[in-house]
């Protein structure tokens, strides 16, 4: 064998080990009401003492997490976005998590964070900082449900592990305090987002290529079944405002 036909076959053996994609570029958008912005009342307003655990739980207001607008900007939060499935090639400072663990509090009666990315290399801290005590209940699809007793002021708490990617968003609640809800984004990639208070959200270095996002939030349900956006390497691609009827967090 010649040494130019071997350094061919050097090249193309390269050429085979390092993915022709493997280029990065950034998403980002926001998601906004469609219609006026209502005031929207608390699930327990401070001071009920009708509440079970009135003394923690109805110690100061706890707002209604599943209606979050914004009045100055129409945005909506908690609305997860999300790539439906892992893709060839993951940018190597998101290979693997950074933390092994995300925490999960359950302080005044609420879920800390109400809504939260999980990747299934991670697992989820689930502590308590109130002075009553508090279950966990996880309906996942794919991983196995899990359903706990935390005592009180319980700051070691459980380590859950979620292995299995889920395809919708995890329900958590509260039997014993029936208002408490929260919902889990399970991903095998880290190619999610939720929206903060404005309805903003960003996805940093996504392949270059395109990909279909499910965006979903718990009022409404799928506001995108199948969302397909185009990634351009070392370009942000900023979405025009997705709008959601304000009707549709009602209906159900």
């Amino acid at each position: 064998m010649t040494r130019l036909t071997c350094l061919l076959a050097f090249l193309f053996l390269l050429s085979a080990l390092v993915p022709a994609h493997a280029q990065w570029g950034n998403l980002e958008g926001q998601f906004i009401v469609g219609g006026d912005v209502p005031e929207i009342d608390p699930l327990i307003a401070q001071g009920d003492a009708t509440v079970k655990d009135a003394a923690v739980c109805a110690a100061a207001d706890v707002p209604d997490e599943s209606r979050m607008f914004d009045p100055a900007t129409g945005g909506v939060g908690h609305v997860f976005i999300y790539l439906r499935q892992a893709p060839d090639s993951i940018h190597p400072d998101l290979a693997e998590s950074i933390e092994a663990e995300v925490m999960f509090d359950q302080k005044g009666c609420r879920f800390m964070p109400h809504s939260m990315i999980v990747r299934n290399d991670q697992a989820v801290r689930l502590i308590s900082s109130d002075q009553v005590a508090h279950n966990v209940h996880t309906y996942p699809f794919r991983n196995q449900a899990f359903n706990s007793i935390l005592q009180p002021n319980d700051q070691t708490g459980i380590a859950l592990q979620m292995p299995q990617a889920e395809s919708l968003p995890v329900k958590v609640s509260c039997d014993i305090h029936p208002h408490m809800g929260a919902f889990w984004v399970v991903v095998d990639h880290p190619y999610a987002a939720i929206s903060d208070a404005e309805g903003r959200f960003s996805i940093p270095n996504l392949p270059a290529g395109t990909h279909e996002f499910r965006v979903w939030h718990e009022r409404v349900g799928y506001v995108e079944r199948s969302l397909e956006v185009e990634i351009v390497d070392g370009e942000t691609n900023t979405l025009e405002p997705i709008e959601i009827p304000i009707s549709e967090f009602f209906e159900n």
